[in-house]
């Protein structure tokens, strides 16, 4: 079966394929996989996805208002220009993927893996980060303000071009902020 608008799908596997401007509002999957697929301009808005994979899929300026993904797998996934409004992620593996200039106000990222993510120059305003793993993940000109940061994994983040007033921080993510800043720490 092909992915189509309110459509339910179970361990369906897809790969190289192109959804181009397909209509796939409401589609609903459980463990699929949409390895290397094309998304661009689709409609994908109040879709749900549990445990599917759609590692290295470009959703280049696709509408995924509503959408919610738990526990699964985004790995090098681009969202250049894509409408994330309202968008629900519950865990999972967003590692590598291209969230550069995104607006991501208020959303709810707790233990999303983030590692070498690009979120340079994306609004966190409010983000709920707790625990996240945002190793070496690109922060350049992002917007953390507010955001909250405990528990979150930051070795390799530069915090320095980051604007992060009133970000909450626990003592890791404040130590890793003042090494971002050329701080030398004495914690002997």
């Amino acid at each position: 079966m092909r992915p189509e608008r309110d459509a339910e799908l179970e361990n369906a596997v897809f790969e190289n394929e192109s959804f181009r401007g397909h209509d796939l509002s409401g589609l609903r999957t459980t463990g699929c996989t949409f390895r290397e697929c094309d998304f661009t301009l689709a409609q994908v808005n109040g879709s749900e996805h549990t445990g599917s994979d759609f590692a290295n899929s470009t959703f280049e300026s696709a509408n995924l208002f509503g959408a919610r993904f738990a526990e699964c797998r985004l790995v090098g996934a681009s969202f250049a220009g894509a409408t994330l409004t309202g968008l629900v992620v519950e865990g999972g593996d967003w590692s590598y993927a291209l969230l550069r200039g995104q607006e991501l106000t208020g959303l709810e990222l707790q233990r999303v893996r983030l590692r070498e993510a690009d979120l340079s120059e994306a609004d966190l305003t409010d983000a709920d980060l707790r625990g996240a793993d945002l190793t070496r993940a690109r922060l350049h000109n992002a917007t953390l303000a507010g955001a909250d940061l405990r528990h979150a994994t930051l070795d390799g983040v530069d915090l320095s071009a980051a604007r992060i007033s009133q970000a909450r921080l626990d003592l890791a993510g404040a130590v890793q902020l003042a090494r971002s800043l050329g701080a030398v720490l004495d914690l002997g």
